[in-house]
């Protein structure tokens, strides 16, 4: 009960976004247990139909998301529902976190994206991907490999291009910038 707060407290001045968060924590209890899905099955179907039809936002009720989600212009957003959001991210429009489906049929593992974190618009994260903490995605930026906490990255694909300064939980600065890379000069991603 407490990430709707929390959700509707990030989402200020964004009525859209908090409106998406209220009702996605709403839905959560159904993923608990056969006995809430099914008692939760009417409000289910109006929440695919009000925000998936009608607002444009696929995010399943299912997909683990941590407090503190922030949805900017909340529109054309598609989450793989196995993808896991951590906590006080901020995502903006026309952005999908989703798999990939393999040569043999298979589809791949989701991405995983760590606290802190802003998606810019039209992102395409896809994959078994492991994004950082405290990490900052470029505007269409199509991420395919792991990007390292406190990292900036842009591009097709994505690279990063800098480094920013570590912060705790409260955001505050814990350590000087660790590297900044040279202008032209890309910086490879390490393994998270």
């Amino acid at each position: 009960m407490t990430y709707i707060f929390q959700d509707w407290a990030a989402n200020k001045g964004n009525l859209k976004g908090r409106l998406v968060m209220v009702l996605f924590r709403l839905a959560r209890p159904a993923s608990i247990n056969k006995f809430f899905r099914i008692l939760w099955l009417p409000y289910l179907a109006f929440y695919k139909v009000f925000v998936e039809w009608i607002l444009g936002i696929e995010l399943p009720h299912w997909t683990s998301v941590g407090s503190g989600l922030v949805l900017g212009h909340g529109q054309a957003l598609v989450v793989n529902g196995c993808s896991v959001i951590g906590s006080n991210c901020f995502i903006r429009h026309s952005t999908t976190l989703g798999n990939i489906r393999k040569p043999d049929g298979s589809y791949s593992g989701s991405p995983i994206i760590g606290d802190n974190v802003e998606i810019g618009s039209n992102v395409c994260i896809i994959g078994e991907v492991r994004v950082g903490n405290n990490v900052r995605i470029g505007a269409g930026s199509v991420v395919v490999k792991d990007v390292p906490d406190n990292a900036v990255v842009v591009g097709n694909p994505a690279r990063v291009v800098k480094f920013l300064e570590p912060v705790d939980a409260t955001n505050k600065p814990v350590a000087p910038v660790q590297s900044i890379a040279a202008p032209g000069k890309e910086v490879s991603a390490v393994d998270a």
